[in-house]
C-alpha cells in the first residue's frame, strides 16, 4: 500500500525514512504540538515552500533545465486569488475563479516561454526567463489599478477560514478550533496531494523520459524522443505547480504584494533548498524546506541566546549578534553542500547504498 503510494520511490534509507515520517508528523501535528502564532506561520510557510521546490526541482533535478521565472508564476498565482477575491468579494467562488484565471494564465505562458525558448541553449534561456520574471514584476508593481502597485492587495477570506470563525467554544489541546487552523490544514492536505501526485509523475515512463533528457539530450532525441515537447511539458508542469504555491500562500497571508511573491530573493531561497535537499529527488524538497526555512525563522533568536550567554566576551558576542544571522546563513548553507555535495537525500542513499 505504501509502495503504490510513493508510486514505488520509496526512501531506500532508514535515516531518511525517519526524517520524512518525522516531518510529516511534525507538520500535521504543528497547531497542536507547536505552541504561537509564529510557529504555525513558519509551518504554513514550510507547505507553501514543498510546493513551491518540488515544482522547481522537476524542471532543474529531472529535467535538467534551469529557470528564472518559477516566481512569476508564483506570483501570478497569489496575484489570481488576491485580485478575484478583491473583486469578487470573500467567497468559495473568488477563490476558485481567481486559481482557475490564474492556472490558464501560467499555462499559457509557460507554453509561450517554451515553445519559443527551450530550442536555444541553457544559458540563454536561463536569461530569458529572468528577463521576462523581472518584466512581470515590473508591471505588477505599475498596474497599481489591479495589483495594488507596491502596497499590494489585502483581502478577506471566506468567513469559516478566518481567525474569528470558531467551531467550538472550547480550546481543544489548548488550541482553538477556529477557520485559522481548517486553512492550515486545507493547505496541509493540498501540499501532500501535489507532492504524491508529482511522485507519480516522475516515476512514470513521461519521469524516466525527461530523466533521459537529462542525462544526454541527443542521445534521448536519437530513440525518437521530441525532446522539445517533453521539456515544454515539464515546464507547463512545474509552472502550474507554482502557481498553486502562490494561491496557498496569498489564502494563508490574505495579502499578496511584489516583495511578497515575486521577489527575485524567493527565487534564490528556491534554489538553495534544492540544493540543500538533493536535486532530482521529491523527498529533497520536503527536507530542503524544513532545514532553510526553520533556520530563516529562528536563527536570528537562537544567535540572540548566544549573543546574551557570551556577553562577557565582547567580540564572540559581536560575532553572535542577530543582525549577523545572514552571514551565518551562508555559512550553514556552505557546509552543508561541503559535507552534503548531492543534498542530504542523495547522501543518506549513498551511505544506505554502501
Amino acid at each position: 500500500m505504501l509502495n503504490r503510494l510513493l508510486s514505488g520511490d520509496l526512501p531506500r534509507s532508514r535515516v531518511l525514512a525517519v526524517l520524512l515520517v518525522a516531518i510529516f508528523l511534525g507538520l500535521a501535528l504543528a497547531p497542536f504540538v507547536f505552541a504561537g502564532v509564529k510557529a504555525l506561520n513558519v509551518a504554513a510557510k514550510i507547505l507553501v515552500f514543498v510546493v513551491l521546490v518540488v515544482g522547481f526541482d522537476l524542471l532543474l533535478g529531472y529535467t535538467g533545465i534551469v529557470s528564472f521565472a518559477h516566481t512569476m508564476f508564483f506570483g501570478i498565482g497569489a496575484y489570481g486569488i488576491a485580485i478575484a477575491s478583491t473583486r469578487l468579494g470573500a467567497t468559495w467562488g473568488a477563490l476558485a475563479v481567481g486559481l482557475a484565471a490564474a492556472l490558464v494564465v501560467s499555462l499559457l505562458l509557460a507554453l509561450a516561454i517554451g515553445l519559443f525558448s527551450l530550442r536555444v541553449r541553457a544559458i540563454f534561456f536561463a536569461m530569458i526567463t529572468l528577463a521576462v520574471a523581472a518584466a512581470f514584476q515590473t508591471l505588477a508593481s505599475q498596474l497599481s489599478d489591479f495589483t495594488g502597485g507596491e502596497d499590494g492587495l489585502t483581502f478577506k477570506v471566506p468567513a469559516i477560514l478566518s481567525p474569528a470563525f470558531e467551531f467550538a467554544e472550547e480550546p481543544f489541546l489548548g488550541v482553538s478550533l477556529d477557520g485559522r487552523l481548517l486553512c492550515y490544514y486545507l493547505l496541509f492536505v493540498l501540499a501532500v496531494a501535489l507532492v504524491l501526485a508529482l511522485l507519480r509523475i516522475v516515476n512514470s515512463p513521461f519521469g524516466r523520459v525527461l530523466q533521459a533528457i537529462r542525462e544526454n539530450e541527443f542521445r534521448a532525441e536519437a530513440i525518437g524522443y521530441r525532446v522539445v515537447v517533453y521539456r515544454t511539458t515539464a515546464s507547463v508542469l512545474s509552472a502550474l505547480f507554482a502557481c498553486v504555491a502562490g494561491a496557498m500562500l496569498a489564502l494563508w497571508l490574505r495579502y499578496n504584494g511584489p516583495d511578497t511573491s515575486l521577489s527575485f530573493e524567493i527565487m534564490l531561497d528556491v534554489l538553495l533548498i534544492v540544493v540543500i535537499g538533493g536535486m532530482g529527488t521529491v523527498y529533497g524538497a520536503a527536507i530542503g524546506s524544513v532545514l532553510f526555512v526553520v533556520a530563516q525563522s529562528y536563527l536570528q533568536d537562537l544567535l540572540r541566546l548566544g549573543s546574551e550567554a557570551t556577553a562577557g566576551v565582547p567580540a564572540l558576542a559581536a560575532l553572535l549578534s542577530p543582525d549577523r544571522w545572514l552571514l551565518w546563513l551562508g555559512l550553514l548553507f556552505v557546509l552543508s553542500v561541503y559535507y552534503f555535495p548531492t543534498g542530504v537525500v542523495g547522501r543518506l542513499r549513498e551511505r544506505a547504498a554502501r
